[in-house]
């Protein structure tokens, strides 16, 4: 019996954001790498640039995955760029996992990040296209929500390996190896959903968008009235696109098309800057500041996790009923309040000065927690 159409497209969507979990995997993950004991002989106990360079080479990683990304997809179809993704990042997590130096674990970052970017890019863009109209702002929110599951998993596994396997290889070769395992159905498996029908039709393939709209959208029924309407309807913007496009260029062709480019960068460099990826990555030193120990913070991370993913959980269950910008708006301004508590109290009752308080640890916390909440909300 088949699938209720949108069921089976939820299920279409939750599927391609497996990628969003080795994300949100890789946040949660490293600060309890670069902390392990056993980490840091192997790694021949790495300086603190050695240390920023290891973390920060997944980031370098996914800016150059993106660059790839949208050509594979256009050229070869949206399935075929998410499969590429997850090879590439199951190389990385081998490499990882297998690291003998500090190469060793910068190139596997750096290939495990080509993977992350590409499959960033990949997997909302997927989701747009196969999603009904009615879900398609829930849908494409998948990616932020499947991102907080991979931190939460994440947070838990190195609480864990830390408490019970301290000062052992297990502590961070287990973690780093169990990245691997969303990727690996990903890679074999994408090739079997849907093809998206916008880049089917976009190659000449009618007939076969005409399949793939039918089986997200009817159970298969090709004469189902949506399906038709949804198809001319695609038929008829993919036509415009090709009569207008001229390429990269039109881009900043005009004052209009800079400003959706503008607004869109934007946004997306706000999250970064608010230092949201920099707590997860660095979280025993932020947290240290306040005397706690590192089986106390990675216990703190992982309820922060909990934390966040209801934010995602909201934004996924409102988006489409309170709209996208007044909710950013005051979700920015609040998180941005919180933020600044939490640096405050960092710098008057740091753990090492005569100020030191541990109510203001309390706060600072606290203060984190809400920011992410409301960050990863809206």
């Amino acid at each position: 019996m088949a699938l209720p159409p949108k069921l089976y497209t939820w299920l279409c969507g939750c599927f391609a954001a497996l990628g969003s979990i080795l994300f949100g995997y890789d946040l949660g993950v490293i600060a309890g790498v670069i902390v392990a004991p056993d980490f840091l002989r192997v790694t021949k106990n790495p300086s603190s640039d050695y240390i920023g360079f290891i973390v920060s080479s997944m980031l370098l990683g996914a800016f150059v995955g993106c660059v790839p990304a949208s050509l594979i997809a256009d050229a070869f179809s949206r399935r075929f760029a998410i499969m590429v993704g997850a090879i590439v990042f199951i190389l990385g997590g081998v490499l990882q996992t297998a690291a003998q130096n500090q190469g060793m674990m910068m190139a596997g970052r750096f290939f495990a990040g080509v993977g992350i970017g590409m499959l960033s890019m990949l997997a909302p863009l997927y989701q747009s296209e196969i999603a009904h109209p009615s879900i398609r702002g829930r849908l494409t929110t998948l990616q932020q929500f499947f991102l907080g599951i991979g931190a939460l998993i994440a947070s838990f596994v190195v609480y864990g390996t830390n408490l019970h396997h301290h000062n052992t290889v297990f502590e961070w070769r287990f973690p780093l190896g169990l990245q691997i395992a969303p990727a690996v159905p990903l890679a074999f498996l994408i090739m079997l959903f849907p093809e998206s029908p916008r880049w089917l039709m976009a190659k000449g393939r009618e007939e076969e968008a005409l399949r793939s709209l039918a089986r997200l959208h009817a159970r298969g029924d090709t004469s189902d009235v949506f399906v038709r309407a949804e198809l001319a309807e695609i038929k008829a913007k993919v036509a415009e696109e090709k009569g207008t496009a001229s390429g990269w260029s039109e881009i900043f062709g005009s004052s209009q098309n800079i400003r959706k480019v503008a607004i869109g960068v934007i946004l997306q460099f706000s999250v970064q800057i608010t230092g949201v990826s920099a707590i997860q990555y660095y979280a025993p030193e932020i947290f240290g500041a306040f005397g706690y120990s590192n089986s106390k913070i990675f216990l703190l991370q992982s309820i922060n996790s909990i934390i966040a993913l209801f934010g995602e959980g909201a934004c996924v269950l409102f988006v489409d009923k309170f709209g996208r910008r007044w909710p950013l708006i005051i979700g920015n301004a609040m998180a941005g309040a919180c933020f600044a508590v939490a640096t405050a109290l960092q710098a008057v009752y740091p753990a090492d000065s005569p100020r030191f308080n541990p109510h203001a640890g309390g706060a600072f916390i606290a203060m984190i927690w809400i920011f992410n909440r409301l960050l990863l909300a809206f």
